[in-house]
């Protein structure tokens, strides 16, 4: 048996590994650099041409590109007009942001539980916390896997709710054949440098409704318009003239994130096709491991991931979470955790939320890991994590 660094013996590896990391290559730089050294570093030509290129990619018939993933599930709320005393029903497992955006709105985060083998949320919790304040529902692919989406619609029809997807994990996602983007009423997605693609930071909004697309317009930029068509006051006084007809922010993505959006979206279907290969690897290498409970996949969803996550069963290992964490991290694999449920926080218990509310999420959150999974990773980076995982398995199996 080979000991443990944490406790003397030699690291798996000798420098680290980290659980993501983007892929940047001289097009991309030269992308940027053109940007750089044109006319225009905002409000110019690269945001339309990358919303054009993530609509020819994903089939959406409009997306509206902004500063970054939290900024989208804003104005997706904002366009869905979410407010004071609505609900909007999401899961826990997820980053704040999907909580918080309903917040910033006046309204209230309602969590429903999660699948237990897919760690997505479920459906059949969704429809036990519809209420009459109910406006919306945001899904999150966590991990990168479709939630599911068909179940979900049948109970936004049924109550009249709006669908936002929550895709940050997922773009390059079919379900059912379809590619994400294309699903729900709005599908927002991010573009930080952990993702499948990057714009340094950035986010989008994709939607088929010709109404919501024009209020995620005015709520990405001040809620002002040129557009003489929406205008209050017209006619308008010059070419120069516009108008504020709504509340809105200040969400713009630059054309130099764009340039670089657009860049990596002419390289996503070679970074998709290394996650499935490492997906694959890990799949198969974990197959076989007692103390791992391995993430479910569904069959409708044909899935890129962002995170590739490891469940430990405990009772099977002499050890706590913190302790294999820390064993990976000196074998110099360094994992993390996604994520600690939402309504644990403080500022959520201020708001008067429980622990308890959602006992799947509660239980799973206990034994969850990600491991490192990202396009850049050679052969050899991808053996040294499936290596340092089964040394410590050896290690601390009861």
């Amino acid at each position: 048996m080979e000991k443990l660094a944490i406790e003397g013996g030699l690291p798996v590896r000798k420098t680290k590994l980290y659980y993501g990391h983007q892929w940047i290559d001289e097009e991309d730089i030269q992308a940027v650099t053109d940007v750089m050294r044109g006319e225009y570093l905002t409000c110019g030509p690269y945001v339309a041409k990358a919303e054009q290129a993530l609509e020819k990619y994903t089939g959406a018939g409009h997306a509206v590109a902004v500063s970054n993933g939290t900024a989208a599930l804003h104005c997706a709320c904002l366009a869905a007009g979410v407010g004071p005393g609505d609900e909007v029903i999401t899961t826990p497992i997820t980053f704040a942001a999907s909580a918080n955006c309903i917040l910033y709105c006046g309204a209230r985060p309602v969590f429903a539980d999660i699948d237990r083998e897919t760690y997505n949320i479920d459906p059949d919790s969704i429809a036990k916390h519809v209420t009459p304040r109910t406006k919306a529902v945001i899904a999150v692919d966590f991990t990168g896997q479709a939630a599911k989406i068909r179940e979900i619609r049948k109970i936004c029809d049924k109550y009249n709710l709006i669908l936002i997807e929550d895709a940050a994990h997922s773009i390059g996602t079919k379900y059912e054949g379809r590619m994400v983007g294309t699903l729900a009423d709005m599908t927002c997605f991010s573009f930080h440098p952990v993702k499948t693609i990057t714009a340094g930071e950035g986010g989008a909004i994709l939607t088929d409704d010709d109404t919501l697309y024009r209020k995620l317009l005015l709520a990405r930029s001040h809620g002002i318009t040129h557009d003489e068509a929406l205008m209050v006051d017209a006619p308008h006084e010059g070419s120069w003239y516009y108008e504020e007809i709504s509340l809105g922010y200040n969400y713009r993505m630059t054309d130099i994130q764009a340039a670089l959006l657009e860049s990596q979206l002419q390289k996503i279907d070679s970074f998709i096709a290394r996650r499935k290969e490492i997906t694959k690897q890990y799949n198969e290498a974990f197959s076989d491991c007692r103390e791992i409970i391995l993430q479910k996949e569904i069959q409708e969803s044909n899935t890129c991931r962002h995170l590739y996550i490891i469940r430990l069963d405990l009772e099977q290992l002499d050890c706590t979470r913190r302790q294999f964490f820390d064993a990976m991290s000196a074998e110099n694999v360094q994992c993390q955790i996604h994520y600690i449920p939402v309504y644990w926080f403080p500022y959520y218990r201020q708001l008067g939320y429980e622990k308890g509310l959602c006992p799947n999420a509660e239980e799973i959150y206990h034994g969850i890991m990600s491991i490192p999974i990202y396009p850049k990773m050679t052969s050899q980076d991808v053996e040294d994590v499936i290596h340092a995982v089964k040394k410590v398995i050896e290690n601390k199996r009861r």
